[in-house]
C-alpha cells in the first residue's frame, strides 16, 4: 500500500482510537435532578441531629437525633416535636423552655444530616454534616479519599438511586437536597484514568505498528 493511501488512512485509525477512549470513560445514566434550597436543607426530619450549644452549660449541650416520630429529647425538658421544624424557630423554642431553668439562656441551634461517605474513602461510614461544609470537608471525615477515588464525580444515592451525580468536592453541602440516610459515594477512576500512560503509550505504538505496515505493502 502506498504512503498516500497510509496517510489517508491514519485520521480513521486515530479517530477509532479517540471513539474508544471516549466510549470507556462514558459516564452512567443521568442522575434525578432534585431542587437546591438552603431553606428546605434546613427543615428537620427524623435521622437528624440537632447539635446544640448554650453557653456555660456543658451538661445541656450537645447531639441530638431526631427520633422516627419526629421528636428529639434534650435535658430537662425531655421530648419534644422537632419535625418539619426550622433551626430559627427551634432556637426560639428552645430559648424560651430553658429560662424555666436558666437566667438569658444564649443557645445556638445547627441541624446536622447523618449521610454514608461510602466507595474510595479511607474510612468509609455513618457522618454528621451540615450546611457549612463542602463535599471536601465531608470526605475529610471519612479520611479522605483512597488514590483511586475520583473527586470530581461523587455521587449523591437515595434509596439506591442516584438523585445527584458528577458531584465536584468544591460543592456546598447547602446547595445540595440531602436527608438523613443518603449516601455520599465516591466512585474509583476509571482504568483508562488511571492508566492514561499505558493507554497512550498503547494507542501510540499501535497507530506506529498500523503505519509501518502499510508502508511495508
Amino acid at each position: 500500500m502506498s504512503c498516500s493511501r497510509c496517510r489517508s488512512l491514519l485520521p480513521l485509525v486515530l479517530a477509532g482510537a479517540v471513539l474508544f477512549v471516549a466510549h470507556a470513560a462514558a459516564g452512567q445514566t443521568p442522575p434525578v435532578p432534585v431542587q437546591r434550597t438552603v431553606e428546605a436543607w434546613e427543615v428537620l426530619r427524623p435521622g437528624d441531629v440537632i447539635r446544640v450549644k448554650i453557653w456555660r452549660e456543658p451538661d445541656l449541650s450537645g447531639d441530638f437525633v431526631v427520633d422516627v416520630d419526629g421528636t428529639a429529647i434534650f435535658p430537662l425538658l425531655g421530648p419534644v416535636m422537632v419535625t418539619d421544624e426550622s433551626p430559627t424557630s427551634l432556637k426560639a423554642r428552645l430559648t424560651a423552655a430553658y429560662q424555666e431553668y436558666l437566667r438569658h439562656p444564649s443557645i445556638e441551634v445547627r441541624p446536622m444530616r447523618r449521610v454514608n461517605i461510602l466507595g474510595s474513602v479511607r474510612q468509609p461510614g455513618l457522618y454528621p454534616v451540615d450546611a457549612t461544609m463542602t463535599l471536601a470537608d465531608a470526605l475529610a471525615l471519612a479520611g479522605g479519599t483512597t488514590p483511586q477515588g475520583d473527586v470530581d464525580k461523587i455521587e449523591l444515592i437515595r434509596d439506591g438511586e442516584r438523585i445527584e451525580g458528577r458531584l465536584s468536592h468544591a460543592t456546598s453541602i447547602a446547595e445540595l437536597s440531602i436527608h438523613s440516610g443518603d449516601q455520599l459515594f465516591v466512585p474509583e477512576r476509571s482504568w483508562i484514568s488511571r492508566n492514561a500512560g499505558i493507554v497512550s503509550a498503547t494507542i501510540s505504538a499501535s497507530v506506529s505498528l498500523i503505519i509501518a505496515l502499510f508502508i511495508r505493502r
